[in-house]
């Protein structure tokens, strides 16, 4: 699968991991930056992944800041994602198997490599469960329609 990724500099550490983590899974990441530590903006770099996944491009992409919150809330702007902060493998199975999340946010500053690891391999693999969940799902996208 090919997955945008996408980081501030408080990030950048996790989506380098998320990034390797990725190709070891046999995924394509496409990196939207940053490509350092230096001091950025966090909504510069969550809307290049979050408006391709918006208009159709990518099924689903990933951005890490800090603390997930900030690129969280700014992907969630765009009417046709559903952008989840993602913590713990409970969170990473439910935001997908309930919300049908299409990107994933995560705090760089709050995992490790093997916590990472773990929360995209059940991310990736859960399937959106449908059912009492879809007519949820459908009503978060109705907001923007208004």
């Amino acid at each position: 699968m090919i997955i945008p990724i996408a980081s501030d500099h408080a990030g950048y550490p996790g989506k380098e991991t998320v990034r390797k983590i990725l190709e070891e899974m046999g995924h394509t990441p496409v990196d939207f930056g940053t490509h350092s530590e230096d001091s950025v903006d966090y909504p510069d770099f969550a809307v290049q992944v979050a408006k391709r996944v918006n208009d159709g491009e990518y099924d689903q992409g990933i951005l890490v800041c800090g603390s997930g919150q900030g690129v969280c809330m700014t992907a969630n702007k765009y009417p046709k994602v559903r952008a989840g902060l993602v913590y713990s493998s409970q969170s990473a199975e439910m935001t997908r198997l309930h919300n049908n999340a299409n990107i994933m946010c995560l705090p760089g500053r709050e995992l490790d490599e093997n916590q990472i690891k773990e929360i995209l391999k059940i991310w990736l693999d859960t399937e959106f469960e449908g059912g009492r969940h879809e007519r949820r799902v459908n009503k978060i996208e109705t907001l923007t329609q208004k």
